[in-house]
Formats: structure tokens, sequence, C-alpha cells
């Protein structure tokens, strides 16, 4: 529980995301399907991060790199961490999707 507290909220650099979306990173945008049909990053997945215990069928492979985001970064960090606890090996949060969209 400390460790994932830690990884959530440590002030350690930040990961290179165009180097992880380069190399087949799949992002996940938590938001609701409003919020994400007003605007969001071509070619990620939207699971609102309400519904997304329900569809981590959607997200078969555990091993795969997987870039949270949101509105501000708050609920994709809630999401890195039900994915985290739930096996996935490779998750970060990208934070907010339009800052995200300029880094990749």
């Amino acid at each position: 529980m400390i460790d994932t507290l830690k990884s959530l909220f440590s002030s350690k650099p930040s990961a290179d995301f165009a180097a992880l979306v380069k190399a087949g990173a799949i992002i996940l945008d938590v938001r609701s399907k409003g919020e994400y049909s007003g605007g969001h990053i071509k070619g990620s997945i939207n699971i609102p991060v309400d519904q997304l215990a329900e569809n981590l069928g959607k997200l078969k492979d555990k091993n795969k790199t997987i870039i949270t985001c949101c509105a501000s970064g708050m609920r994709s960090a809630t999401a890195k961490s039900i994915l985290i606890s739930k096996g996935y090996a490779d998750v970060h949060n990208g934070g907010g999707w339009s800052s995200l969209n300029n880094k990749i």
C-alpha cells in the first residue's frame, strides 16, 4: 500500500510519454463519455474510471504499457491505482489529456 502511494505521488522524473506511445503504449482516457466526445487524444481508449473495474477485459494484456489520462490527473491517478492492484505491470499517470497530447 505504501509503495502504491509512493508511486502515485512521487516526484521522480516524468516518463517519456512520446517514446512510450511510439513503442506501442495504450492511452486510456478515464473521463466520462461526454467529456471524451468533447475532445480526446487520437487513438485513445475511453473507459470512465467508475466503470474501469468492470471493463478490464478491454485491456487484455497486463504486460502492455498503459498511460492513463483524464481532465486534471486526479481520476487518472485513481485509474493507475486500480490497474496496478489488478496486476497490470507498466502503468503511468499521464495527467490531463490535453497536456499529455502536447507531450506525445
